[in-house]
């Protein structure tokens, strides 16, 4: 993060730079302009028709333009400065951050099979994205077999994102109405919230649309149990329409950050409705690695210096640990407090029958004969009793 913040310390330099720059620029050029439109009405009042110009006036024109000739000259060195500073900005880049990736990579990612695994990410991906051409070319130039009802559903997600984005909720309601029964078991509160901005659209009309209102509030009624509050909210709001809700105590109803809400919501669970994750499995991947990427690269570095390349050999381990975030925490983990290494699928963790937790590695090595004794209490134990569990 350190590199990053380098670069961006040079690209401000030269933002600020540019800006004060184009500043000048207009200060300089509008005096300019004030100068020579002045000094073309003193020549249209002072000569006339047919004359030659009077000597006085000759000398002044002929400083105008020694005056504009300095001035773009002046403006030009300036511009030809700021090219250094841009330079800068690549030279911080080549500085600060290693265009070589290579050494952190690994040669499986480019096995066929690892290979087609990417590809089919990459291509629910931009299914995901709506850029269904996209997806379709590269299904064939990496011959996929994409089933046509894998792409059904993002179709239609996009379709009725689209329409959210236009402020258009019919395509969201029936496709809410559709799916009720599944939305109810989830406890979403999408079909409410998007009654609630239509509702908020017919407020917006004034006291003209007041009597659609009442009309459109039967929609509330079977969300009167989950959203009380809020429908008291609403129906408190119709006392204002003749003055504006703009100018009521209401006022918060017209946010325009609801819109944004509503696609967020909508996209939550339509992909809870399709068994997915919210954000696309590959942008997740893009964001951890760009995280981890700088760590990486600088136990590679040290790693190489101290010639001690072969600690790192396992293909599903990384030599330092790297904290993605609480965003990227999917799942608990458990760390053996025995042998203080995190568990995996080889090395599961395993209930012994006392209620203590170790990993199976650290069984097997505390085994003794037959029997075993657990290292928090003094009971002994067949091993074959404890139990794998799941996190």
């Amino acid at each position: 993060m350190d590199q990053c913040v380098n670069v961006e310390r040079e690209l401000e330099k030269v933002l600020q730079r540019f800006s004060t720059y184009g500043q000048h620029c207009d200060r300089t050029l509008d005096e300019l302009l004030d100068y020579t439109s002045g000094l073309k009405q003193e020549i249209l009042h002072t000569s006339g028709e047919e004359q030659d110009l009077p000597g006085t006036l000759s000398l002044v024109l002929s400083q105008c333009c020694k005056r504009v000739k300095d001035t773009v000259q002046k403006l030009a060195s300036h511009h030809k400065d700021i090219h250094s500073s841009v330079s800068r900005v690549g030279k911080a880049i080549d500085k600060n951050l290693d265009s070589d990736l290579g050494s952190v990579g690994m040669e499986a990612c480019w096995q066929a099979e690892s290979q087609r695994l990417l590809s089919e990410v990459m291509v629910e991906h931009f299914f995901r994205q709506g850029v269904l051409d996209v997806a379709e070319e590269l299904c064939q130039e990496a011959g996929l077999c994409m089933d046509p009802s894998q792409k059904e559903p993002f179709v239609e997600l996009n379709r009725i994102l689209e329409a959210l984005k236009l402020r258009d909720l019919r395509p969201a309601l029936e496709w809410a109405v559709e799916n009720r029964e599944v939305l109810t078991a989830q406890n979403s509160a999408l079909e409410f919230k998007l009654h609630r901005l239509n509702f908020i659209r017919l407020l917006m009309g004034g006291a003209a649309n007041q009597k659609e209102a009442l009309q459109y509030a039967k929609h509330f009624q079977p969300f009167a149990l989950n959203h009380q509050k809020d429908i008291q909210v609403l129906m408190g709001s119709l006392v204002y329409l003749r003055q504006g809700i703009e100018n009521s105590p209401y006022v918060h109803l017209l946010d325009s950050t609801q819109w944004a809400d509503i696609c967020d919501i909508f996209t939550r669970d339509a992909c809870s409705l399709l068994g997915l994750s919210v954000d696309s499995p590959l942008s997740v991947s893009f964001s951890a690695g760009c995280v981890a990427l700088p760590a990486l690269i600088n136990i590679k570095a040290v790693m190489e210096q101290r010639q001690c390349i072969g600690v790192w050999n396992q293909k599903d381990e990384l030599p330092i640990e790297v904290d993605l975030g609480k965003r990227c925490w999917y799942h608990s983990v458990f760390a053996c407090p025995i042998l203080r290494q995190q568990t995996t699928e080889t090395n599961p963790p395993m209930k012994l029958v006392c209620g203590h937790i170790i990993s199976k590695d650290a069984l097997n090595k505390m085994i003794n004969g037959s029997k075993l004794k657990c290292p928090y209490c003094p009971m002994e134990q067949v091993p074959a009793d404890a139990k794998q569990i799941y996190f």
